[in-house]
């Protein structure tokens, strides 16, 4: 099957950036009307600032951006059987996601699971596409059968297959290829009858994959669902044979709200054995109606990150390389859910601990980190309904006295639906009281996706052309070679007063601007609608795209970070040159000098 890019060069993308254009603008206006209606909470979604709030404790989402207790390494986003080819999804799609693990088929393996024609995603043709997205590998090695349940041959045939597999791996030299699954869910699809008692065959295959590499990780028992009855058994069995797994891993396909008891049921065991605590993989997540509709995920997201959880992987339900059924099919184009992990990829720091309002992984919850120059919180939420609230608790000293809130959801459509991009809320300053501030949420749905950006409060009144200079390097923003043609990319160069150093503010609401350079009339954009780190700024026709928008960022002494709509990342400097003609690019809000800008009126 073919692949088509969402995110497609400049001069291929008018249809969709004039669909995107609309989308977006109608969206934004109709959603703050409506915000404006219901409430006075959000009468100030311009440039103003919020005093207000609706909700009450029980429907209030609490993040405590001052307690982190782990890094940031996106620990669910990944999928089982997440990726078909070494092409498809396109990296476009994958790389946004930051996924951190998949679990993919036994190399040579013959599985035809959910119908599917022939068989894909075998691990060492999609590891390079994962190892470009920073992303691990695990071996499902029973996938070598083509029927599941599996039909157990003889252990000769096993064992022959487990040796193939294993020279496969050691020969191919993939460094992302961490573990290999020895079972899946064998509490109901080993064949006790014919192969023997399941803790005496893992001990059997263990040994055959320690012979093949010594080095080997091994992962399991991958049971369907945790029984503690059962893990309490198969690793005492293992310990007294010498073959504990290096991971320990199950399925959670049957919602969120027991992940915590799970996780603390294994530590439990492990005390008790002696056995010291290993990482945990939840190798499937997420049931048949969840999948595809991001307000039903978020609660996984949340108790994973907050057990402690090593990595886990979307369910695989339908399609190959639907990145967890997270795109409409097999390489297709994103659903509501894609834009929920996107954001989740857009996280970076720590983890910060979130309290909801009810029950952990049940009903409103979500997982927020800040960034390591603490000067960005990022929440996503979701699983609430009718008027809630975030309060940001513990926003340090980068914030002065007054954040940002940028507000957006994504709305469920169904799994196999397209669904653009986000939905713009609200976009609004907030006074910060004790480090602390409460952004409404206006007729929250339970099926859709929430996303907030809390950074330090910006400017109401920007306006008119300026020179924006950048505070590191003292250099104009301008086009390269003082070009005023379509696509010319954007440098910085020594202050001259040309008409490329000159660009125009054009307020498109809600606090977001299009950038127009007075020689060309055209405005600031980023290659390909790029969505990922080292995008190159240029110059385009206004055709209304969603790269075209940026927010200017107060980060005070008369310095501004300028973000953009479409990737959330902030302009800056190639390698932070101080050297004119050096690329303008955008990149991840990491606290480098080459992001702060100074504007001076033309």
């Amino acid at each position: 099957m073919s692949t088509s890019r969402l995110l497609l060069p400049h001069r291929g993308r008018a249809a969709i950036a004039a669909t995107r254009s609309r989308a977006w603008r109608v969206a934004t206006r109709l959603v703050i009307a409506a915000a404006l209606a219901a409430s006075t909470a959000l009468a100030t979604c311009t440039a103003l600032t919020v005093t207000t709030t609706t909700a009450s404790a029980a429907t209030t989402l609490v993040v405590n951006a001052n307690r982190p207790f782990r890094s940031v390494t996106h620990v669910a986003s990944g999928g089982l059987y997440g990726l078909d080819t070494a092409t498809i999804p396109a990296d476009s799609l994958v790389e946004p996601l930051r996924p951190n693990t998949f679990v993919q088929m036994a190399p040579g393996g013959k599985q035809l699971p959910n119908g599917e024609p022939a068989p894909g995603g075998d691990s060492l043709v999609v590891a390079p596409e994962a190892a470009r997205a920073g992303a691990k590998v695990v071996v499902r090695m029973p996938d070598w059968y083509p029927n599941f349940p599996y039909k157990w041959v003889s252990w000769s045939d096993w064992l022959s297959a487990v040796d193939t597999q294993v020279r496969a791996v050691v020969a191919s030299g993939d460094t992302n290829i961490s573990a290999f699954e020895l079972w899946n869910e064998p509490d109901w699809t080993w064949n006790t009858a014919a192969a023997g008692s399941f803790d005496a065959g893992w001990a059997r295959t263990f040994s055959e994959v320690r012979a093949g590499d010594a080095g080997a990780v091994i992962q399991g028992p991958s049971t369907s669902t945790f029984n503690a009855s059962w893990m309490t058994t198969f690793l005492t069995d293992a310990k007294a044979s010498g073959t504990l797994p290096n991971i320990i891993s199950w399925h959670e396909l049957g919602g969120a709200a027991g992940i915590a008891s799970d996780v603390a049921s294994l530590q439990t065991i492990e005390s008790r054995l002696g056995i010291s605590a290993r990482p945990i993989a939840i190798e499937e997540y997420g049931t048949t109606s969840q999948v595809g509709v991001p307000g039903g995920l978020v609660g996984y997201i949340a108790q994973f990150e907050r057990a402690g959880v090593s990595n886990a992987e979307l369910a695989f339900w339908n399609h190959y390389g639907t990145l967890g059924d997270t795109l409409t099919d097999t390489g297709g184009s994103p659903n509501a859910a894609y834009w929920l992990y996107r954001w989740y990829g857009q996280m970076t720091g720590s983890m910060v601990t979130v309290v909801p309002p009810g029950t952990a992984g049940s009903g409103l919850d979500g997982a927020a980190s800040v960034s390591s120059a603490g000067n960005q919180v990022n929440v996503i939420f979701g699983g609430g309904s009718g008027s809630t609230a975030v309060t940001v608790n513990g926003l340090g000293s980068a914030f002065g006295s007054t954040a940002h809130a940028i507000l957006e959801q994504t709305v469920s459509a169904g799994r196999t639906t397209m669904v653009v991009g986000p939905q713009l809320i609200s976009s609004a300053n907030y006074p910060v009281s004790n480090g602390s501030i409460t952004v409404p949420v206006s007729s929250m749905s339970s099926a859709n996706g929430y996303h907030l950006l809390v950074t330090p409060g910006s400017s109401a009144a920007l306006s008119g052309t300026d020179v924006i200079k950048n505070a590191h390097s003292g250099l104009a923003l301008d086009t390269a070679g003082g070009g005023t043609g379509q696509g010319t990319l954007a440098v910085q160069a020594t202050a001259s007063g040309g008409g490329t150093q000159r660009w125009a503010l054009v307020s498109e609401g809600s606090n977001f601007y299009e950038i127009k350079n007075s020689a060309s009339g055209l405005v600031l954009g980023v290659q390909n609608m790029s969505i990922t780190d080292g995008g190159d700024a240029l110059i385009w026709g206004d055709n209304g795209s969603s790269d075209h928008l940026w927010q200017i960022v107060s980060a005070g002494g008369g310095q501004y970070k300028i973000q953009d709509y479409n990737s959330g990342l902030v302009l800056g400097v190639s390698n932070e040159s101080t050297s004119s003609g050096a690329q303008v690019l955008q990149w991840d809000d990491n606290g480098t000098p080459d992001h702060l800008w100074t504007l001076t009126t033309a």
